[in-house]
């Protein structure tokens, strides 16, 4: 109880400061709108600033126009709301921040990161661990879903020529998106499978109801003919390694007692788009091997997901939202150019939300403004802050000491 009471008494008033995207590549987005930075300062009789930024999709005029000032520098504030990673450069030491910091599962390339919040007394809370009943409130997955499948129609039309789709980040909105999937006749050998029932699929699946292409049921994609998507959830892709009935309980509390099933999709279909939540103690989808065989058709992989050197084993590394696509070559298990003729096509852009900033930002800051925002006032009666917070007072909070050698050989 004396973490809660010390975040009440932090928290009780404050200024808050919204952050500028520091992490190359540019991304676009903001935790908080114009309208929604000034719903919390008059709701709650707080003062609240924004960094002024000349990439931001929503401008800083937008913010002027609601009453919120710019300020350059932060460091007056108590709470930093930001996006994805700050730049170890920026962090100010003894301050309260709000960002995406993949560093739980132990990402190698953010150790630093962690390691630098610990030293500078920051108390970090990880918009990924913030949870209630076991469900994220907050996250950018559907969004990451909506445009990562129309990147793999898109990618599919650039590597065959048989159409063409504008960059999503060219697109006004969601909605201009979609319409650039009307009228198109879709050919008969784009044969779609999807992976997942999470936000991540769920956002995936409103793109591909929104082309137009018939959607079937697993059982159907061995005899079906022509164009179609398929949704696969965990009992169609997993298997138990044992041979005994498959238990999603068993599955998600332990998944080391399965292994793959996709193999009986992958000679059926030829674009996959992969949109499932992976533990990295799960078997992959479709290995190396896998894709050597003589019957793996799937000839395109949109990777929204993106574990790199994971369960899709396409995914050599993360592409970028301006290069978008190349081409992996499975005979030589290496990188090649996207129209390579014997390549599996491969996008796996890791920043997806940012394609539609204005979208992605408006139904982020609404999560934040329901879920996230009444805890800082409350003093966190739910304690949906403790336990998103994985450092504090200069050292690792309570469950996560896990990650104390992974930041000591940062």
């Amino acid at each position: 109880m004396e973490i809660i009471a010390k975040i009440y008494t932090i928290f009780k008033d404050m200024k808050i400061g919204i952050l500028r995207e520091g992490k190359v590549p540019i991304d676009k987005r903001v935790a908080l709108t114009p309208a929604q930075a000034a719903a919390l300062k008059s709701s709650y009789d707080c003062e609240v600033v924004v960094q002024p930024s000349p990439i931001r999709a929503i401008t800083d005029e937008e913010y002027n126009h609601h009453g919120i000032a710019l300020q350059e520098d932060l460091s007056d504030c108590d709470v930093l709301f930001g996006v994805k990673e700050v730049p170890l450069q920026d962090l100010i030491p003894n301050k309260t921040y709000f960002f995406f910091s993949h560093t739980f599962k132990q990402q190698p390339y953010n150790a630093k990161l962690l390691r630098a919040c610990v030293d500078r007394n920051i108390r970090l809370i990880d918009y990924e661990l913030l949870k209630k009943n076991g469900t994220r409130v907050v996250a950018f997955g559907r969004f990451a879903g909506l445009v990562g499948a129309y990147n793999g129609l898109r990618g599919w039309g650039d590597k065959y020529g048989q159409f063409a789709l504008k960059p999503a980040h060219e697109c006004r909105d969601m909605q201009d998106m979609f319409d650039q999937l009307k009228g198109i006749d879709w050919p008969a050998d784009l044969r779609i499978l999807l992976t997942g029932k999470g936000r991540v699929a769920r956002g995936a699946v409103e793109t591909l109801q929104a082309s137009g292409i018939p959607e079937i049921a697993p059982n159907e994609v061995d005899t079906y003919v022509g164009c179609f998507w398929s949704q696969l959830d965990v009992e169609h892709y997993y298997k138990t390694s044992d041979g005994s009935p498959f238990n999603r309980n068993a599955l998600f509390s332990d998944p080391t007692g399965f292994e793959s099933d996709f193999m009986r999709y992958a000679p059926y279909s030829r674009l996959y788009i992969a949109g499932h939540y992976y533990d990295s103690r799960a078997p992959f989808i479709f290995s190396r091997a896998d894709a050597k065989q003589p019957n793996f058709a799937i000839t395109y992989v949109a990777d929204i997901s993106c574990d790199i050197d994971g369960p899709v084993a396409s995914t050599l590394r993360a592409s970028t939202i301006t290069e978008p696509f190349y081409g992996y070559l499975a005979a030589e298990e290496k990188e090649v150019a996207h129209d390579h003729l014997e390549a599996i096509g491969v996008m796996a852009v890791d920043n997806l939300p940012c394609e539609l900033p204005r979208d992605a930002s408006l139904s982020f800051g609404s999560d934040l403004m329901e879920h996230v925002i009444p805890a800082l006032f409350n003093g966190d009666k739910a304690q949906i802050l403790y336990r998103a917070t994985e450092c504090d007072g200069g050292m690792l909070a309570n469950d996560f000491e896990y990650l104390q050698s992974y930041i000591d050989k940062a």
